[in-house]
């Protein structure tokens, strides 16, 4: 099996570089922390090959992201566009109505630039109303079928309920969070390249 592998590698079409764009909020920011050590650095040094550009902005909204999308494309000329959007939108209240308009802007924008797209799962805290939560939820999931594109299980489910991998506001991950978090989503940037 090993030589199998082996051959395959070695006679095997080359890896071509790809350059990833990540859209995303102060979670992709590396908020409170250096950049160089949050999870899009970790991607960087799990793919060498590849080429990472991070357009992810504190603060930042869907609606912000979207405005700041074209640049990014004509800058970048990203294969894969990774959205990580959504959390401050639904931390202010935001109607999910607007967001999924804004997402969807988003996705079809990367595509008509020839970008793949990762979408991230986002949840809010359920005392923002269940109602709202679903709703705000669901949507990821009809965007993903809509568009056809992967959809990220939102990785602060394995971070938020352990304080040590938090920082003191209780929303931002710290960073013994960051190895966590680019471990769940290397797989899913592999997949999407090979998609």
């Amino acid at each position: 099996m090993k030589a199998v592998v082996l051959s395959l590698l070695v006679s095997g079409a080359p890896v071509s570089a790809a350059t990833i764009l990540i859209l995303g909020d102060s979670l992709g920011a590396s908020y409170g922390m250096p950049e160089n050590q949050g999870w899009v650095e970790g991607l960087r040094q799990q793919f060498p090959q590849h080429q990472f550009v991070n357009g992810s902005v504190s603060g930042e909204t869907t609606a912000g992201g979207l405005r700041r999308l074209p640049a990014l494309l004509e800058s970048s000329k990203p294969d894969l566009l990774l959205i990580e959007l959504g959390g401050n939108d639904g931390l202010r209240g935001f109607s999910t109505v607007q967001l999924k308009e804004n997402l969807k802007k988003i996705i079809t924008l990367a595509q008509s630039a020839h970008a793949d797209v990762l979408l991230t799962e986002i949840m809010v805290p359920p005392n923002y109303g269940p109602r709202y939560a679903k709703q705000f939820n669901r949507l990821y999931h009809d965007l993903a079928a809509e568009h056809d594109i992967l959809l990220i299980p939102f990785f602060m489910q394995e971070i938020a309920p352990f304080p040590e991998l938090m920082q003191r506001d209780g929303i931002h991950p710290n960073e013994k969070a960051q190895p966590k978090i680019t471990q769940w989503m290397q797989p899913w940037i592999t997949k999407a390249l090979e998609k």
